[in-house]
């Protein structure tokens, strides 16, 4: 009886969860990607755009352009295995997207960066309010599934990878 029912819990498919958050820092601002489900996300691509976001938000990663006072060029902290190739962003870009090799469950892809906002009073610093509506998407082999980051500058999205 326990074995069959253990059995119905083991039976249904298994998914692969994403989790991202930001986190406002002085200097570098961080984005920390989990892969919290039960399987390695393979050969995939995560998009993190920044332009529907309610303050507007662009990275700030040269000393000249669109962003204001201190800047942070982008620069990955954990997980750098995990990707095919190493994104490039330009000063003012709004999306950056992010190639993954595998990222294997349990791990994290993590990197820094200036974000600032451009319609704020204080541009330097993001609040959770000015990253909420900015999109966390998932793309593979033409499917993809997208999530709204919260005014609590996280969000999380379920995938049938494995």
């Amino acid at each position: 009886m326990i074995a069959s029912t253990i059995g119905l819990f083991c039976a249904g498919p298994l998914h692969a969860g994403i989790q991202a958050r930001f986190v406002e820092g002085a200097p570098k601002d961080r984005f920390i990607i989990e892969n919290v489900g039960a399987c390695d996300v393979e050969a995939s691509t995560l998009r993190i755009d920044l332009a529907p976001s309610s303050g507007r938000l662009i990275f700030d990663v040269s000393e000249a352009g669109a962003g204001v006072e201190v800047f942070q060029p982008l620069e990955f902290t954990d997980g750098v295995d995990a990707l095919l190739v190493l994104p490039s962003v330009e000063d003012g870009q709004t999306a950056v997207e992010l190639e993954i090799a595998s990222l294997k469950a349990g791990d994290s892809l993590a990197f820094t960066i200036d974000v600032d906002d451009t319609i704020g009073q204080r541009e330097i610093t993001v609040t959770g309010s000015e990253i909420a509506g900015a999109t966390l998407t998932y793309a593979k082999d033409g499917q993809s599934s997208s999530a709204v980051f919260s005014s609590d500058a996280r969000t999380s999205l379920t995938i049938p990878e494995c």
